[in-house]
C-alpha cells in the first residue's frame, strides 16, 4: 500500500515525544508499499469500482482487471523518499494544559536497503527492510534497527509562568533500538497488524535515564486514495527520567510556591492516535502529493500525573491534532 502517511512531530515537549512513538510507525505503510503495489491497487479498485473493472475486462485492448496506475513505474523501488511538513497543536510541556502550535516535519524512505521512518524528533532505521516484490507479502516480517530521538521538554516555550520559574531543563538525545513483528492480511487483504517495542537511553547527560515504549499498530487501505492507521502505545521510564522531569526540588518549590515532590519511575503514560492519509491523485504507485491528518490522546499516569507540574498546574490528559502535506519521489 503506497499511500504516504503521517508526518512525525518534532515538538518542544516530552508530551510531543510521547505521541511521537505512535507516529514513528506510521510511514511504514509506505515502506510496505514496496511489496505488491499492482495487486493492492487492483484489489482496491475492484472493491471500489467493480463495474468499471468488469468493463475493462471486456475490452480486448486492456489486460483483464488491470488498473490504469499499474502501467506506470511504481515510485517505491530500491530507493525512495517522502518529505513533508505539517503543523500541530501540542501541549507546552508534558502535563501542561496550555497548547502551542508547532511544525511537524517528515522524512521517511528507503536508502541502500535501509528503511527510514520518523521517531518523534528523530529517526528509526529498519536494517531488515524488504526488497521490492512482485506480489503481496505472506507471513510475519520482523523489522529491527537503531533509533534516535531528541527530547527538549521544558526547554523552551513554557506558557505557564509558575512552571517556568522552576527553570529550564537540558535537551536529551536518546539512542537505542527498535524491534517489530508485522502480520499482513489479518482482517482484510493488504492490512497489517504490528507489535513492537523500543528502548532508548539518554546520551547527553540530561535525564540520564531509559525509556521503553511498547506499541500495537493497525494499518489498512480505505478505498482507492485513503489509508488509515490506529495505534495504541505506552511509555515506561526509570527513576532517573522521572526524577528529572517530574520531581519538585526544594529550590523549585521555593521559586514556584508548589509543594515538594519526589518522582519515581514506572508506567509514565498510555495513549492512542488515529492517522488518515489522502493520496491527491488517487494513484498510490505514482508518488506525488498527499495530505495527512491526525488526532490523538495520551494520559499521564503514576508520578507524571501526580507531580504538581501536572496535578496543580496542568492536566494528565494530553491531546494532539495536526495536518500536513508530503511529497513522495
Amino acid at each position: 500500500m503506497a499511500l504516504r502517511t503521517a508526518f512525525g512531530p518534532f515538538g518542544p515537549a516530552a508530551s510531543v515525544a510521547a505521541f511521537c512513538a505512535v507516529f514513528a510507525a506510521a510511514p511504514s505503510l509506505a515502506a510496505e508499499a514496496e511489496a505488491g503495489e499492482e495487486a493492492v491497487v487492483a484489489a482496491v479498485e475492484a472493491e471500489v469500482e467493480p463495474a468499471a473493472v468488469s468493463v475493462q475486462t471486456a475490452q480486448p485492448t486492456s489486460p483483464a482487471g488491470a488498473p490504469p496506475s499499474a502501467y506506470s513505474k511504481p515510485v517505491f523501488d530500491e530507493t525512495w523518499a517522502t518529505i513533508g511538513l505539517g503543523v500541530g497543536m501540542v501541549p507546552s510541556y508534558a502535563g501542561s494544559d496550555d497548547y502551542i502550535a508547532f511544525p511537524l516535519p517528515l522524512i521517511v524512505g528507503r536508502v541502500g536497503g535501509v528503511g527510514i521512518s520518523p521517531n518523534g524528533a528523530g529517526l528509526v532505521f529498519d536494517v531488515n527492510s524488504p526488497k521490492p516484490a512482485a506480489g503481496p507479502r505472506k507471513g510475519a516480517r520482523i523489522a529491527f534497527g537503531p533509533t534516535i530521538s531528541f527530547r527538549n521538554d521544558r526547554n523552551n516555550r513554557i506558557k505557564d509562568d509558575v512552571v517556568a520559574r522552576a527553570g529550564k531543563l537540558d535537551a536529551a538525545l536518546e539512542v537505542g533500538g527498535n524491534v517489530e513483528v508485522a502480520l499482513p492480511n489479518v482482517f482484510k487483504n493488504f492490512d497489517q497488524l504490528s507489535f513492537g517495542v523500543q528502548a532508548r537511553w539518554d546520551v547527553l547527560g540530561a535525564h540520564d535515564g531509559m525509556i521503553v515504549e511498547p506499541q500495537i499498530t493497525y494499518r489498512a487501505p480505505v478505498g482507492r486514495s485513503f489509508a488509515l492507521q490506529v495505534q495504541a502505545s505506552a511509555e515506561f521510564v526509570d527513576d532517573s527520567f522521572a526524577d528529572y522531569y517530574f520531581t519538585v526540588s526544594p529550590a523549585q518549590a521555593l521559586a514556584t510556591g508548589l509543594p515538594q515532590f519526589r518522582a519515581d519511575g514506572g508506567l509514565n503514560r498510555i495513549g492512542t492516535v488515529a492517522i488518515l492519509t489522502y493520496d491527491l491523485d488517487g494513484k498510490p504507485l505514482s508518488g506525488g502529493w498527499a495530505i495527512t491528518g491526525l488526532g490523538g490522546m495520551s494520559r499521564l499516569v503514576g508520578d507524571s500525573a501526580d507531580t504538581p507540574f501536572t496535578a496543580q498546574r496542568g492536566d494528565a490528559n494530553q491531546f494532539i491534532v495536526g495536518l500536513g502535506m508530503a511529497y513522495t519521489f
